[in-house]
C-alpha cells in the first residue's frame, strides 16, 4: 500500500505529485489496469512479449 505524509512547508500539490509518482513507481495502476478484464495465460504472453519488443526497440533508440 502506498501512502505518503505531508512534510513540514510541503503544500498540497507538492504531496499529491510524489504520490502519483510513487504510485507509477510502484506499479499499482498497471496491475489494476491488467486485472480488470479476465486475461488467458497465452493472451497474457502475447502481451507481455509485445511489451518486451517494444522496450528493447527503445533502448536501441536511446543507444544511438
Amino acid at each position: 500500500m502506498t501512502h505518503v505524509k505531508l512534510r513540514d512547508g510541503e503544500s498540497i500539490d507538492g504531496m499529491l505529485k510524489r504520490f502519483q509518482s510513487m504510485m507509477q513507481r510502484s506499479g499499482i495502476m498497471r496491475e489494476l489496469r491488467d486485472r480488470q478484464y479476465f486475461r488467458s495465460r497465452q493472451e497474457n504472453r502475447r502481451l507481455e512479449a509485445q511489451r518486451n519488443a517494444r522496450r528493447s526497440k527503445k533502448r536501441v533508440y536511446r543507444s544511438y
